[in-house]
């Protein structure tokens, strides 16, 4: 039984170990990042902007909306917008020597 109580305060002084280490990491990290925000003149505001140019679509207004066609088959109607995969339509008639111009709106 003497063990048993052993291997529990060992476990309790690693575990209070672990958690010591894990915060000083922790204060470590934040005092790299202000460091590096000091060198580069960055703000806090300059962290939590969402959407960079260029960088991010996540908050992009215009995602999942519809954009107009770009190219109508005369014959049947169908539209392709010139976004995505090309439909079949327009695979089998550029194969057949057509050319995109020719189905532009």
């Amino acid at each position: 039984m003497a063990k048993l109580n052993e291997l529990i305060a060992q476990k309790a002084a690693l575990e209070k170990e672990i958690e010591s280490l894990r915060q000083q990491e922790r204060q470590d990290a934040v005092a790299k990042v202000r460091a590096l925000m000091d060198e580069h003149g960055l703000t806090l505001a300059d962290l939590s902007q969402r959407a960079v140019a260029g960088r991010s679509r996540a908050g992009s207004s215009t995602r999942g909306s519809k954009v107009p066609p770009k190219y109508r088959n005369a014959a049947t109607g169908e539209t392709w917008s010139g976004r995505g995969l090309q439909p079949k339509w327009l695979k089998a008639a550029l194969a057949s020597g057509k050319s995109l111009a020719d189905f532009a709106v």
